[in-house]
């Protein structure tokens, strides 16, 4: 499997699926592989830019595997996203594991920069750059399983991993695998590393393999990703579904009510008694009674967002959190009643009135890194927990 690397002293081992978890594709490049959270059929249909981008950021994908080394290095191409006129974002973080547990982080300087010159268009461009590495040292000389979490917030082709010992597979260690699909927040929005974001600490707790398929502004029940959500593998599956749908006005109560059933009957196209969890958007202020669209506002000199919609237009089906959130109960609720395997679970348990008052939106839309752990805790609670649909005496 390994060849030889005398430039650095250390073996070369390719990089490849079998190496690697938290994907749905793996695609080619001129540089390495580059992991993709939604499949070539799905991309084909993307039609937005921040979409494409999104699933392209490798949010809970990562190298697994043993080895008994104490030197990993890991070269990649990031493509960083920054916005003109704004300080350029720090870089993005790898996290090693050594057993379960985080044992280093390093970072990957330099590389591509996506420069988004216009916020509200979401129009950019591409600033190219050269491949770095991201380089641990001192880790344990005994045999031991390594995970290297990629950076959520960067596209990371993948190049060459080197070490000072052999690498194998990590074995299939039996958990159950957890497939989540969620907008900006699951997605990891505000979180400071990649095993930061909330699934990833509920993935955790709750002892299983998570595949994230969180995507920043693009949980807007698309067809394409209720097929991928079908054609993947999980023991079990939550839906977060609404604040996306809200905040782009994309549409009104009579389009959401089908497309939500739509969604789910696709999911169970592929998994007929898979426990299926549906969550409702957490609290959002600015959004729970005021339609979108959501707009940026930078009048104290920082990125927040506000609601720019009008909410008289709520009673001729204009999406807000409250409506959202009524729907999905009564949507869970009366196909439940045939479907024993679907749950719901409102997302204001998750992230509520007491959270906010304790820990606020910085930017009025998305938690920070202590938000994103009080939200896992609530999940890994009410879902992973003995009386939870994801318990293991449930499934």
């Amino acid at each position: 499997m390994s060849t030889e690397s005398t430039a650095h002293a250390l073996t070369t081992t390719p990089v490849t699926a079998e190496l690697l978890r938290g994907f749905l594709d793996l695609e080619p490049t001129a540089h390495g592989l580059l992991p993709h959270r939604l499949p070539a059929a799905a991309r084909r249909q993307i039609p937005d830019e921040q979409l494409a981008l999104a699933e392209a950021q490798p949010s809970g994908v990562r190298l697994v595997f043993r080895t008994a080394a104490t030197v990993v290095e890991l070269d990649t191409l990031p493509t960083k996203r920054a916005y003109r006129g704004f300080p350029a974002p720090a870089d993005g973080v790898y996290d090693l594991l050594v057993d379960g547990r985080l044992a280093a982080q390093a970072t990957v300087p330099g590389g591509n920069v996506r420069l988004v010159t216009d916020l509200t268009a979401q129009t950019s461009e591409l600033l190219e750059g050269p491949v770095g590495t991201a380089r641990f040292t001192g880790l344990p000389a005994h045999d031991k399983e390594v995970e290297i979490w990629l950076p959520h917030n960067e596209t990371t082709e993948l190049v060459a991993l080197r070490t000072d010992a052999p690498v194998t597979p990590a074995p299939d260690r039996g958990r159950r695998v957890w497939l989540h699909h969620g907008s900006s927040i699951s997605h990891g929005s505000n979180a400071t590393h990649p095993t930061a974001v909330w699934p990833a600490l509920a993935a955790a707790r709750g002892g299983v393999e998570l595949v994230n398929l969180g995507f920043g502004g693009g949980a807007l029940l698309d067809p394409f990703t209720a097929r991928a959500v079908r054609d993947t593998p999980a023991d079990l599956i939550s839906l977060k579904i609404g604040i996306n749908l809200v905040n782009t006005d994309a549409m009104r109560l009579r389009a959401f009510t089908p497309a939500v059933h739509g969604f789910l009957d696709t999911v169970r196209e592929g998994h007929p008694t898979t426990p299926l969890l549906v969550v409702s958007p957490v609290l959002c202020p600015v959004q729970e009674d005021t339609p979108g669209p959501l707009m940026p506002d930078f009048a104290d000199g920082t990125l927040k967002f506000k609601a720019t919609g009008d909410p008289a237009e709520r009673a001729a089906g204009r999406l807000t959190l409250t409506t959202v959130r009524a729907e999905l109960a009564r949507i869970v609720a009366a196909r439940a009643a045939e479907d024993p395997n679907l749950h719901h679970l409102d997302g204001r348990e998750l992230y509520g009135e007491a959270d906010y008052a304790e820990l606020p939106l910085p930017d009025e839309v998305h938690p920070d890194a202590a938000g994103h752990r009080r939200i896992a805790e609530n999940f890994a609670r009410l879902a992973f927990g003995p009386t939870g649909p994801f318990a293991t005496t449930n499934v």
